[in-house]
């Protein structure tokens, strides 16, 4: 039977997080009109329902999406992060990657995310901390944080993890778009469709086939998949400190001033 979940709205009032289950598939969907940019508020609003759905029973697997048409996710929010003034904000803003990050990862079920269009920043973070991604052959990402001035250092030990150091330091290092069948090739995507609407009958039968099956086989491969992240929770804090100190500098304001005025 369906038992829809109480929507959960964050309190940025330009973004919403919504949540559904229906027979035994947990639905989070964030949106943002910004390209589905990530602010903090809603990024601590994104991990909380994640956490909240791990947690229900009747919730078999997860599956995560953004709305709208356009980009995936464009990353972290340009307009929060050039008013940070001060490293306690600093810290905030970007362990909020981190946090997501962690609820997917430590989440008993699968995480199945549905990647609609482009995947900038952070948002490469998501679809790694995915067990399955899958996404449409017109969606390309890219790791876009040098281009700013700072580097992935929240995001990077799960797509390193994922997709192994030398894909990483490549789009770490040349940070330009890679295409959606280079992201396959690595292992970021594991599946590709032609259009969104094969996209999203392929993303509804997995899940509904994962919600069929054993789930505490499911629990046990999950742990297998992310042995060794145990520590992850001071690493990520440690890394979202090392980002703080670098968003701070002029040289950063500077080049982020320039990305958004182009």
């Amino acid at each position: 039977m369906t038992q829809p979940a109480s929507p959960q709205t964050p309190p940025a009032p330009d973004g919403t997080v919504t949540a559904t289950v229906d027979q035994g598939v947990g639905t989070v969907e964030f949106f943002h009109p910004k390209s589905n940019s990530l602010p903090g508020a809603l990024l601590r609003e994104l991990a909380a329902t994640i956490r909240r759905l791990s947690a229900d029973p009747a919730v078999k697997v997860l599956v995560l999406r953004s709305g709208g048409t356009g980009p995936f996710c464009a990353g972290a929010s340009f307009d929060e992060l050039t008013a940070i003034d001060t490293a306690e904000q600093a810290a905030t803003f970007f362990s909020g990657f981190a946090g997501v990050i962690l609820a997917m990862i430590r989440a008993p079920q699968f995480v199945v995310t549905r990647v609609h269009g482009k995947a900038a920043g952070g948002a490469v973070g998501l679809i790694a901390a995915s067990d399955f991604a899958c996404a449409v052959s017109t969606a390309p990402a890219k790791l876009s944080e040098l281009a700013v001035g700072i580097g992935p250092f929240v995001v990077g030990p799960v797509i390193e993890k994922k997709v192994g150091l030398a894909s990483f330091s490549q789009m770490a290092v040349d940070a330009d778009w890679r295409d959606a069948a280079w992201c396959e090739r690595r292992g970021l995507y594991a599946r590709l469709y032609d259009d969104v609407p094969a996209l999203d009958a392929g993303v509804n039968a997995l899940a509904r086939t994962l919600a069929a099956s054993n789930p505490e086989a499911m629990a046990q491969m999950k742990r297998v998949f992310w042995a060794g992240t145990e520590g992850w929770d001071a690493m990520l804090a440690e890394r979202a400190q090392m980002s703080g100190t670098l968003a701070r500098s002029a040289f950063t304001r500077e080049a982020i001033a320039r990305f958004k005025g182009r």
